[in-house]
């Protein structure tokens, strides 16, 4: 039987509720990179992001293919970039939004 959409929908959030998983998804929006580069830009130990990665491949969200000795990943479609995009502008709002708030808070005082 296959998983309500709701309940699909609270994996694939579940799945990218990692600090390290968002900034591998974040720097594969520009384009496919190699392993070297992914964990020169996010600095954690290698064990660490192999481990994030397999867990992103696992779910389909980012595919690997091999150049040479060089593994390089990239994203499994262009929705992620988009959904990367989306969790950007509501962030920008809520802080917008607490922004105001503050503003307000701190005119009463």
């Amino acid at each position: 039987m296959p998983l309500p959409l709701h309940q699909a929908k609270a994996e694939l959030f579940k799945t990218l509720g990692h600090p390290v998983r968002i900034r591998v998804l974040e720097l594969l929006c520009d384009g496919p990179m190699p392993v070297r580069d992914l964990l020169a830009a996010i600095e954690v130990e290698a064990s660490n992001l192999s481990q994030q990665l397999a867990v992103l491949r696992r779910a389909g969200i980012v595919t690997a293919h091999r150049e040479g000795s060089t593994v390089v990943y990239e994203l499994a479609g262009g929705d992620v970039s988009e959904l990367m995009r989306a969790a950007r502008r509501i962030i920008t709002d809520l802080l917008a939004d607490q922004g105001v708030l503050l503003a307000e808070l701190t005119a009463d005082a």
